[in-house]
């Protein structure tokens, strides 16, 4: 069964960074789609980044473009998001989702939750001003 945990967050200064980890574990299959999201409170989860761990091909929201990485390990067993150039809206808590079964047009059109099979339990980031 595929497990998810993340770590990294914190409290940061606007300006600040943070690098978020999310530690997999119980893959079956050699290429995945993985993606971040972020909730902050009383809005929907929204989507931040994802990665195709078969080529590393990366693709993020308008948002955070030019401020956060999405990248994996050579081993496909972590996956990070730096975080750079925070502001107060980047406040938020972070998920990793993992959708196995995609190709690599089906990861580049996975912008929803629901396109995304397992999650972690999600870590806390804060950005004050």
């Amino acid at each position: 069964q595929v497990q998810l945990v993340e770590s990294g967050g914190g409290s940061v200064q606007a300006g600040g960074s943070l690098r978020l980890s999310c530690a997999a574990s119980g893959y079956t299959v050699s290429s995945y789609c993985m993606g971040w999201f972020r909730q902050a409170p009383g809005r929907e989860r929204e989507w931040v980044a994802t990665i195709y761990t078969g080529g590393g091909i990366t693709y993020y929201a308008d948002s955070v473009k030019g401020r956060f990485t999405i990248s994996q390990d050579s081993a496909k067993s972590t996956l990070w998001l730096q975080m750079s150039s925070l502001a107060p809206e980047d406040t938020a808590m972070y998920y990793c989702a993992v959708n196995d079964a995609l190709s690599t047009v089906g990861c580049s059109r996975a912008r929803h939750e629901s396109a995304y099979r397992y999650w972690g339990q999600g870590t806390q980031v804060t950005v004050s001003s």
